[in-house]
């Protein structure tokens, strides 16, 4: 989720411990846990008091879609599935023409 694997973790422990100590380390994980629960409770009420007030034809709205790289990705797959379909050929620029069935491509070895 933040990017935190279990060696990560381990070191965060690890400083936790010599940090707070032993004795108050329960203490402060059950302190953060009702801070993650209050603040999801908090993000719960704002996704519903803004779906009651957007109306009905925003029921199914929740908070992950209004985050602009989420809305940007989303409307950017839908044009791309939608112009697949609907793209003619380009046609060949001036002097140049598509290449024939087993037709090997000019190289020039002196322009790379």
């Amino acid at each position: 989720m933040f990017g935190v694997g279990l060696p990560e973790f381990a070191v965060l422990a690890f400083v936790a411990v010599l940090v707070f100590g032993p004795d108050k380390l329960p203490e402060l994980a059950r302190q953060a846990g009702i801070m993650v629960r209050k603040a999801r409770t908090l993000a719960n009420n704002a996704r519903d008091e803004l779906r009651a007030e957007l109306g009905p034809e925003y029921a199914d709205l929740e908070l992950k879609d209004l985050d602009p790289r989420e809305i940007v990705r989303r409307h950017l797959t839908e044009v791309l599935e939608d112009d697949d379909e609907d793209v003619p050929p380009r046609p060949p620029r001036r002097g140049q023409r598509p290449l024939g069935d087993g037709e090997v491509p000019p190289y020039d070895p002196d322009a790379t």
